[in-house]
């Protein structure tokens, strides 16, 4: 069977090659065949997965209205236990000793460790997908449980697996068992659906004591039995697992209420938390175990159109396979250079990336916005922060949808859904890994975009999603930007395309091997330029709304500037915030002024425009080069004229003064490296010699474990909310370390000083991230620049997982003076 498995795979993969072997240029036919047979293998294979990463473990298809499940667990030793030390989404400060995933593939699968502390329990986690599932996917997953040190060897637990169907006409059925009491052995499952077709989902019986007992509840609670109720709820309050799964609980104390058990013979709590079986049709199926000791069970997922059922062989099999592959491909994939090519960094590195993948999650629904464009939302009045707050009271905000978007997110307990300037630097490390993938969440991310070119910064989409967001954070307003980070993977993909198939468009003569899901569209560079061709448009969209929207005023306040044009602000600014720029707290002009002009955000617009000149570039829009290298031109001179501080030696924001003349105002830290950082400082620019200055000083903003966000001479470091005042982001520390490569490896005066910073830095950053971890078990939002701790948000394997491709960036030397950590 090993060797015909994947025959489905192997012949489309053959008729890709076909379209493209020996041919100087693919014809145009062949060329749409290609680019279809791309689009149905990435939808085959990424239907699957771990899609709701707000779970501990919870799986469901990249659909809307679908199958879902979600496992719920807990100890069940005393009467109070299971209701304080229930898991079932994941939150923040819980009683982990650290979870996720140790490897993960978002095409094959992987393998989840839990360790629950407070539940004295390790709970591991598998998920594969069986190659020929059909047009519905078949997978399987195994959960296994296994009782720490700490726990007696009779510990009881209670699981839940909380299974739902939504959509019209779809069907979900428990098939009945052979008593009324429960099943002695597989749970099955029949069902439907218009996305999935026909299905069958089994539960096995697993391995496992069950708990037993003399007292005379247990002739209502029979041995050995998995029990099933079936329910319906309106598909708005499906989400809501744990508040069903309680009242069913509930109901079944009650009818125990009557019962007047004395204190001497009060039934244990694990026979009184056992549901009655009530197996039948529903949209809501919920399957309950109880274990004593370690435990097993596994459920399999099998598509009809895949013309046979899955097993708990295929499962071992193919887990076995995956994990033995996943290891082989990273190191491939990762080459760890020196000093953390130690077998502890690719552990840590293997885990921090497979957490970074393995939180890709599927997100369907409704969104809040408000679209009322009130005046006051231009924000062109002094004191225009208060007129908007006012305008934003009055609640103006509509759902708008559904919408859908496939996308990594920053953290599971705590921000598990999509952010749109976190997300490029989510995609730098998968596009290495999987760049068809990456392109997939791209689409889905540009997919969004409204008709003026707007795409909101946080996707809040469902009310289970919202669920997890204060009401005052949950709208969004299409004048609302962030830092457009998409656009450096879309730099990434061209840096690939061009790498693989040397000039463009016209890419290599000849493709000697078969193309592999996950590099089809460099392997055959015209399904990359294609997809590029399609989505310009759309970048074109984003980036004019960015200039009608976020523009910034020149010419009002006589500023001498090369171009009256190019300059930006960002809007959404408060006196204590300015959120939209994604560095919240970070010190601002006071008070706001319309004639505002941010630094960071012109940088980014830059970038931007550079990104676009790339695409164009590939595509063949010459015109459209030449129109935007026009704009980078005068933006590139307007950073000077409008942003650089001689005094000071680094860019600054500008304001107007009480006697309405520009003034720069200056907080030194990440703002003022913004246009070093998104790569519009030439390797000879004079402006490059005090930036690497600041970069370096250790009384300013470099610390023995990264960049400080804030200057350390600032007067508002380490103040107020102390966000992006003071501590180390690896988001921000990983883009200067590619900055300061690029220095380093370029001909010029500043060559040298950028390889030592390059080499401390890299160190100091990777160390930091991993010494938390190994502590904690966790990544963490940020780090605490004075000791290194990680702090804020733990299982923050978003932009912090950056830290693999720095630990694969090339080590190329430097002066070993300074602040390098002794414990490498």
């Amino acid at each position: 069977m090993a060797g015909v498995r994947h025959l489905s795979y192997l012949l489309t993969l053959l008729l890709l090659t076909a379209c493209h072997i020996a041919k100087p240029a693919v014809a145009q036919e062949d060329a749409s065949i290609l680019i279809g047979e791309t689009g149905r293998l990435n939808n085959q294979s990424l239907l699957w997965g771990p899609y709701r990463p707000n779970l501990y473990f919870g799986i469901r298809p990249r659909v809307p209205k679908s199958l879902m499940t979600g496992l719920m667990w807990g100890k069940i030793e005393t009467y109070t236990d299971y209701q304080n030390n229930v898991r079932y989404t994941c939150e923040q400060n819980e009683g982990m000793k650290g979870y996720g995933w140790d490897e993960y593939d978002a095409r094959k699968g992987g393998v989840q460790s839990i360790h629950d502390r407070e539940n004295r329990i390790d709970v591991t986690t598998s998920f594969v997908k069986i190659p020929g599932g059909g047009h519905g996917g078949s997978w399987a997953a195994r959960v296994k449980g296994q009782l720490t040190p700490d726990a007696t060897e009779d510990q009881k637990t209670i699981l839940f697996l909380y299974i739902t169907q939504e959509g019209a006409g779809s069907q979900l059925q428990a098939m009945s068992p052979a008593s009324e009491a429960g099943y002695d052995g597989d749970v099955t499952f029949t069902g439907f659906s218009d996305a999935l077709g026909q299905y069958k989902l089994v539960v096995t019986k697993g391995d496992g004591n069950v708990p037993e007992s003399d007292h005379m509840l247990a002739d209502m609670r029979p041995k050995a039995k998995t029990v099933v109720q079936s329910l319906n709820y309106p598909e708005e309050v499906l989400w809501q697992a744990k508040p069903i799964v309680f009242k069913q609980l509930k109901d079944g104390v009650d009818a125990l209420v009557d019962n007047q058990w004395d204190n001497t013979n009060a039934p244990p709590p694990w026979l009184v938390y056992q549901l009655t079986n009530q197996a039948g049709s529903g949209n809501v199926q919920i399957v309950q175990k109880i274990f004593e000791g370690d435990f097993e069970f596994d459920i399999l997922f099998s598509s009809e159109s895949a013309g046979r059922d899955i097993s708990s062989e295929d499962l071992t099999r193919e887990i076995q396979q995956t994990v033995g592959s996943f290891d082989e491909r990273f190191s491939s994939v990762f080459e760890l250079k020196a000093p953390f090519n130690a077998d502890k960094y690719k552990e840590f590195a293997k885990n921090m990336f497979s957490n970074l993948i393995g939180g890709i999650g599927y997100f369907y629904g409704h969104a809040l916005v408000d679209r009322s464009y009130a005046p006051e939302y231009d924000e062109e009045d002094e004191g225009f922060w208060e007129e908007a707050a006012a305008a934003r009271a009055l609640k103006r905000e509509k759902l708008e949808g559904p919408y859908e978007l496939f996308s990594a997110i920053p953290s599971r307990p705590f921000f598990p859904r999509g952010f749109l300037w976190d997300e490029g630097f989510h995609l730098l490390p998968i596009a290495d890994w999987d760049i068809d993938l990456t392109l997939e969440i791209v689409k889905s991310w540009f997919n969004l975009m409204d008709e003026d070119g707007w795409i909101a910064r946080e996707q809040i989409l469902g009310a289970e999603a919202r669920s997890k967001v204060p009401a005052e954070f949950q709208t969004q307003y299409p004048h609302y930007a962030n830092p457009p980070t998409l656009f450096l993977v879309l730099d990434a993909f061209i840096d690939k395309l061009r790498k693989a198939n040397g000039s463009l468009p016209q890419g290599k003569e000849t493709l000697s091997q078969p193309p592999i899901l996950a590099t089809i569209s460099i392997d055959n560079p015209e399904v990359g330029v294609e997809y590029l061709r399609h989505l310009y448009p759309l970048l074109r969209r984003h980036y004019n709304w960015f200039k009608k929207t976020q523009y910034g005023d020149i010419t009002s306040y006589e500023r001498e500037a090369y171009s009256t044009k190019e300059a930006y602000r960002w809007r959404g600014r408060t006196i204590r915030h300015c959120l939209t720029s994604g560095l919240d707290d970070y010190p601002r002009p006071q008070p706001p002024h319309p004639g505002e002009l941010h630094v960071d955000l012109m940088a980014w617009m830059g970038m931007m425009t550079k990104s676009l000149i790339n695409v164009a570039d590939v595509v063949g829009f010459a015109e459209e080069k030449e129109e935007l290298s026009k704009i980078l031109d005068a933006i590139e001179h307007n950073l000077d004229d409008l942003h650089w501080s001689q005094a000071e030696g680094c860019y600054c924001d500008a304001t107007i003064d009480d006697y309405e003349e520009n003034k720069l105002v200056c907080h030194k830290g990440y703002i003022s490296l913004m246009p070093f950082l998104a790569g519009l400082i030439p390797s000879d620019s004079p402006k490059l010699g005090p930036l690497l200055a600041l970069i370096g000083d250790e009384e300013e903003l470099f610390s023995p474990y990264g960049l400080r966000s804030l200057s350390k001479k600032n007067e508002f470091y380490g103040t107020d909310e102390n966000y992006w005042r003071g501590p180390v982001w690896v988001n921000m520390n990983y883009l200067a370390i590619v900055q300061l490569y690029n220095t380093a490896t370029q001909p010029g005066p500043h060559q040298e000083t950028a390889r030592d910073l390059y080499s401390r830095l890299r160190k100091n950053v990777v160390q930091t991230v991993y010494e938390s971890w190994r502590e904690t078990g966790f990544a963490w939002e940020q780090y605490n620049p004075e000791t290194g701790r990680g702090q804020r948000t733990q299982h923050f394997t978003g932009w912090t997982s950056l830290v693999v491709k720095l630990m694969a960036m090339p080590d190329i030397g430097g002066a070993s003076s300074g602040h390098v950590r002794d414990e490498l």
